[in-house]
Order: structure tokens, then C-alpha cells, then sequence
């Protein structure tokens, strides 16, 4: 299966706590590749809090979102995973699991209150937490002489869509190039004609960037 060019995550494993209506709730949120992975931190969670009330759980997997999967866990039927579910979908995460662990506080919240509490629980901890988007990019190694570099760096600086991860400074100047693969053939031909041809390039990998997403 193809990678997606980007997606977006959680910024980082973590845990984030808020009270409602004397109940606590503690949303665990956690990066995954499989469901296995996703299983085991549930019952992770389930071992290290055995003595609350409840704990759902909701995982998105793969790309497309080809995996949904959530649990009220005790709660009524549709007050707590589906709900939870909801807002990864909502927030575009994939390859992420949420435990919202509660320990009663002695006030019943009803159907209606339980969803925005379990929902709420997640939305709060997405936001402490916050968001990355992974972007599939191309490194493109790029040798020039000292007296290009300056026309280089600023032809970088013009071109927010490229970005400098490394430099080398030796006999010659090797710089390290991250772009979008579909932009890295362009990019390629400008650095070319910008130089007039005194440039060495050679293609490398492609690997996964992380940049800070604020939601518009």
C-alpha cells in the first residue's frame, strides 16, 4: 500500500486529566502501527487503573482509516467509545489510540451528559497534547562550490516548499534538501538552471517529517 504524501497524529504520547461533575477522567492517548499494539496499551491501561469504573477506548489504524474500533467499556451502549471515535475521525487522526479512564464521582450524568464528557475528555486531551502532521518527503543531496551557496540559500529562503535539513561544509558545500516528492523533480531543474549547471545532485531516500499543525 502507498503512503499518504501527509497525515496527521498526536504531537506525542500523554496523558491529560479533567474533572466533570466530580468524576475523573484521564485520557491516555497513544501512538500505533497495528492493532495489536493498540490492544495491549488497553489492557495496559486496564491493569494500571483496575480500580476505576471504567475504561473506553476508540483506535483509528492505517492511511485510509481502514481500522475503527471502540468499547464503552461498561458505560452504556453508545455514550463513550463511539463518541470518542468521533473525535479522532473529526481531528483526521490516524494510528492513534485513546483510553479514557473514569473513576465515579458519585453524580450520574445521563446519556446525553456522558457523551460530552467522554468526548469532551478527548477533545481536551488532543488540545493539551497537540498535533503534528507527518509529510513523506524527498532528501536530495546537493554539492556546489563556496561560490554558490549564497545564490543557493537564497533561492531556498524564496521556496518555503524546500527546506535545508543538513550542511556539510568540506572541499565543496554538500547541502541535504527535504521536498515533497512530487515537487523534488522541479526543484531539481531550478537549482540547475539557477547554477547554470555547476551543481552535483543526487536523489536519497524518502523518510517522514514532522511539523507543528494548528487547526485552522
Amino acid at each position: 500500500m502507498s503512503q499518504k504524501d501527509e497525515y496527521l497524529t498526536i504531537a506525542r504520547n500523554g496523558l491529560v486529566e479533567i474533572e466533570i461533575k466530580k468524576s475523573r477522567f484521564l485520557t491516555h492517548l497513544k501512538r500505533v502501527k497495528t492493532e495489536e499494539e493498540a490492544k495491549d496499551f488497553i489492557n495496559e491501561i486496564k491493569k494500571e487503573h483496575w480500580r476505576s469504573n471504567h475504561n473506553c477506548s476508540a483506535f483509528i489504524l492505517g492511511q485510509n482509516m481502514e481500522i475503527q474500533r471502540s468499547s464503552d467499556d461498561g458505560e452504556p451502549s453508545g455514550t463513550a467509545g463511539v463518541p470518542m471515535l468521533e473525535v479522532l475521525k473529526k481531528n483526521n487522526l490516524i494510528d492513534v489510540v485513546v483510553v479514557v479512564t473514569r473513576y465515579f464521582g458519585g453524580v450520574k450524568l445521563g446519556a446525553g451528559g456522558l457523551i460530552r464528557a467522554y468526548s469532551g475528555s478527548v477533545s481536551h486531551a488532543i488540545e493539551g497534547i497537540g498535533l503534528v502532521k507527518s509529510l513523506l518527503q524527498r532528501e536530495v543531496e546537493v554539492v556546489v562550490d563556496y561560490t554558490n551557496v549564497g545564490k543557493l540559500q537564497n533561492f531556498i529562503e524564496k521556496n518555503p516548499q524546500y527546506t535545508i535539513k543538513d550542511t556539510v561544509y568540506e572541499e565543496f558545500v554538500t547541502f541535504f534538501l527535504l521536498t515533497e516528492e512530487k515537487e523534488s523533480i522541479n526543484m531539481q531543474e531550478n537549482l540547475i538552471n539557477l547554477l547554470n549547471g555547476k551543481i552535483k545532485i543526487t536523489e536519497k531516500e524518502l523518510s517522514r517529517t514532522e511539523v507543528p499543525y494548528k487547526k485552522p
